[in-house]
């Protein structure tokens, strides 16, 4: 397959910071637009990667340039833009969480089936290699296991933000839940996520800010009891906890490592605590490496699997939270 032409579909700062510059670097991929709803942003981001500043997402859309389209808009606009991308003929790589409900994501899912066409939900931490390692870890030191969590929560963010907007899609459940969420499939492939109560935090916004799920996870072990927590208005977590019947495991930066940053995890056992170095990654560069292989395969059942089943437990969270 010939390089992928890439255009960007808002200027949100994961876009800027992060996803923009792995595309510019990675051998199979050319960035050709960033559209903007702002001709100022996208003249901006135009000249700082050197490409095409398109001014409205639909002017983005017509161009015969673009095979696909990188979506950083929030969540509660990607049933609309979505949608719209899938019906021009492009492939989508689309920030999480891929939507607001269930019934939109098999919606979208459907549509895509229907154009032959890749969708797939931007989860970069389970492409990172230390997860590698702290499997490695967890089958190798710990015996069986009797306990999974996972937590990542932030303090709170600028009262604008469009985390604290409803009709944005905004909620701790789709934004920071969703790693956590994820994470059981990561740590614990081929088996099945149960979940068994869940809680969610609103206090004084339109939005839930925090929350906590029990969950089971079912497999050839037997059934593995856990909790995974998520917030915005939390002291800063962000990792996974296992534990086992010869030891405990505790990571740091299972969901955000960033390329210059060396996550560890910390082995409790019987021979004392032992910090490990995990290893640095660029797990935006592996998305979009995994991302060309399903294309370059023509596989996307299993995006297509991954992103129903993703939206479907964060409906059962949303569900559950209100009994």
């Amino acid at each position: 397959m010939s390089n992928i032409r890439v255009g960007v579909m808002g200027c949100a700062s994961i876009a800027r910071r992060m996803v923009i510059p792995a595309l510019v670097t990675h051998p199979k991929y050319d960035l050709v637009a960033v559209a903007s709803r702002s001709q100022l942003s996208a003249n901006e981001y135009a000249e700082l990667f050197e490409c095409d500043a398109v001014f409205g997402y639909d002017n983005l859309l017509v161009r015969d340039d673009i095979d696909v389209v990188y979506m950083p808009l929030p969540t509660g606009l990607h049933l609309e833009w979505v949608a719209r991308a899938l019906q021009a003929g492009k492939h989508i790589l689309v920030e999480k969480s891929f939507a607001v409900n269930l019934g939109d994501a098999k919606y979208l899912v459907k549509l895509a089936k229907s154009k032959g066409l890749l969708i797939k939900e931007n989860y970069m931490f389970e492409h990172h290699e230390q997860q590698n390692k702290v499997k490695e870890i967890i089958s190798s030191e710990l015996g069986e296991v009797r306990l999974f969590r996972a937590f990542f929560g932030f303090p709170p963010l600028e009262s604008s933000n469009f985390r604290y907007n409803k009709k944005l899609g905004g909620g701790a459940l789709l934004d920071a839940g969703g790693y956590v969420l994820k994470a059981p499939e990561v740590f614990f492939p081929n088996t099945e996520l149960n979940l068994k109560s869940a809680s969610l935090l609103y206090e004084a916004q339109e939005v839930d800010i925090g929350g906590a799920v029990s969950i089971e996870i079912a497999g050839q072990q037997g059934l593995i009891p856990g909790q995974v927590s998520f917030g915005f208005d939390h002291f800063y977590q962000c990792g996974i906890e296992v534990w086992g019947s010869k030891g405990r495991l505790v990571t740091n930066r299972t969901f955000t490592a960033g390329p210059d940053f060396m996550p560890t995890a910390t082995l409790y056992s019987g021979e004392g605590i032992e910090t490990i170095d995990l290893c640095r990654d660029n797990h935006f560069i592996k998305i979009l490496s995994n991302f060309y292989k399903s294309l370059n395969d023509r596989n996307f059942d299993k995006d297509y699997k991954s992103i129903i089943r993703q939206a479907s437990m964060q409906q059962k969270v949303f569900e559950m939270a209100k009994r």
